[in-house]
């Protein structure tokens, strides 16, 4: 029974307890809810209060900017209007301008106009006054021109005459002076022997013994050299040498060079002298490409085809005229370097084309066409630059000259071909030559006698004095040298003398 109450006293005071604590609790959540409650209404207070004032002061600044804005729009305002002042004001000058100039054109419209009528005026007064002559005089105006014109070349035929050859004179000597003074300055810089044979070879032999070894046993030994060499050889009666004959030089070399060989061995017979033969034939190919090598070399060119430099060394063993067509190329690529380099063309260009230009010489006689003609195609079957070939094309004017180096090696192989010494014409075509300048020069009306002297430099002329005066020699003179450079080739140039005489004979009886 008091178990029973306590047990009920705990559960009652745990009960009381419960109640008590759940009170106390919400009582100290109202007072913490209070609390923070007042916390934010401070809180938001403070920040309308902040807002407030943030507030004002930007509409403080607002109005400033405005007021500042406003000021600079004024200013802007003011210089816009100055501006447009001052444009207005230059629209004004400028309209001012344009109608004065429009003024003035109308007077230069009206001036112009009346130039031209008074220029239409002259222009017929000036055909009717010219009509009113022709029927005075009985000529038309081309024809009173011409009687004008006559009349005044008889009233100063000398003065004329004198005035054309003063002129004529001067300018050729300045033109022949500084053309002296250029080839002579290149010519100094260079000098070559031209000497070479062209049809026969002498070979030196040490007794008249090897004569009779080289003849053989019924001639069998000789039959045999001259049909393998293709060579003529005469054993005559010369003391101590042999003479072999041909046209070909490569040939006559090759025979040389292998005779050399068997005098020097002393075994003579046919299977020896076919052996020694191809010998000399390869002797004579290294020494035809040695040849090209050293001319390239001396002439200061690099690069080029070996096949190329083969075929400029067979030029060794070709001659025109007499002169070796190599050292002749040799020369005429120096003198057209050292021409080139005194008149500011291109030097390179000038002395390839110099040492190319007789390139065809080398296989003329096996290959139709003229020496030009197969050069062109030798140097663009091996790439030569296309400068190179129009300078060298023209030289025997086969061609026209289109660059001014083809000028130069023009110049430069009539230079190295027409000194004296270089080469030697045969005596029929010297005559014919000759032959041909003073026919060509008795041609012309007027002409009693011509002489061609100086071995064909220079052509001496005497003319009729009744039929041609002194103003009509230096008309022929002229005409002479025209037709002379237009229908014959010659090397160098030609003077025309040409000589007027009159005299007076009478008789005392």
């Amino acid at each position: 029974m008091i178990e029973s109450t306590l047990l009920i006293g705990i559960i009652v005071a745990l009960v009381v307890g419960s109640v008590i604590g759940y009170v106390v609790r919400q009582i100290i959540a109202k007072n913490q809810v209070k609390t923070a409650e007042g916390q934010v209404s401070q809180i938001i207070t403070k920040a309308k209060t902040e807002a407030q004032d943030t507030l004002l002061e930007a509409k403080n600044k607002a109005v400033e900017m405005l007021e500042k804005a406003e000021e600079e729009e004024k200013e802007r305002k003011q210089a816009i209007r100055l501006s447009e002042q001052r444009l207005e004001k230059r629209e004004n000058i400028l309209d001012k301008k344009l109608d004065e100039a429009d003024s003035e054109k109308e007077v230069l419209k009206s001036k112009a106009q009346e130039i031209r009528d008074v220029r239409e005026k002259v222009e017929e007064m000036r055909g009717q006054e010219m009509e009113r002559l022709e029927t005075i005089s009985e000529l038309t105006q081309d024809q009173a021109k011409t009687a004008l014109l006559q009349l005044t070349e008889e009233q100063n035929r000398e003065e004329f005459a004198e005035q054309s050859l003063r002129l004529q004179k001067q300018s050729h000597d300045e033109l022949e002076r500084e053309a002296r003074d250029i080839m002579t300055h290149v010519i100094q810089k260079y000098s070559r022997s031209h000497a070479a044979e062209v049809m026969t070879s002498t070979l030196s032999i040490p007794n008249e013994d090897i004569k009779g070894k080289i003849i053989g046993k019924e001639g069998r030994n000789i039959r045999a050299l001259e049909r393998v060499t293709g060579v003529e050889i005469i054993i005559d009666e010369t003391p101590d040498s042999i003479v072999l004959s041909s046209f070909d030089p490569v040939r006559r070399e090759v025979a040389k060079i292998a005779l050399e060989k068997l005098i020097e061995d002393g075994r003579i017979h046919p299977a020896k002298i076919e052996e020694t033969v191809q010998w000399a034939e390869k002797e004579i190919d290294n020494r035809i490409r040695e040849a090209g090598d050293a001319a390239a070399y001396e002439v200061g060119i690099a690069g080029l085809n070996p096949k190329l430099l083969y075929m400029l060394g067979r030029l060794r063993y070709r001659t025109s005229f007499k002169q070796n067509v190599l050292l002749h190329s040799l020369e005429v690529s120096y003198l057209s370097g050292a021409l080139a380099a005194e008149l500011g063309c291109d030097v390179k260009v000038a002395k390839m084309a110099g040492l190319f230009h007789d390139i065809g010489k080398a296989v003329d006689h096996e290959v139709l066409g003229t020496h030009v003609e197969i050069g062109i195609k030798i140097l663009e079957k091996f790439g030569i630059d296309q400068k190179v070939i129009d300078a060298m094309k023209s030289h025997h004017e086969e061609y026209p000259y289109s660059t001014p180096e083809s000028y130069i090696i023009s110049a430069a192989d009539a230079l190295s071909a027409a000194r004296p010494g270089a080469r030697k014409d045969t005596v029929e075509n010297y005559l014919k030559r000759l032959e041909e300048l003073e026919t060509l020069t008795a041609s012309f009306e007027g002409v009693e006698k011509c002489y061609a002297i100086q071995a064909g430099r220079e052509i001496r002329v005497f003319v009729r004095a009744e039929e041609v005066d002194d103003l009509g020699a230096i008309k022929l003179a002229r005409q002479i040298a025209d037709k002379i450079e237009d229908e014959l080739k010659y090397p160098g140039e030609i003077k025309i003398n040409l000589l007027r005489e009159t005299r007076a004979i009478e008789y005392a009886r």
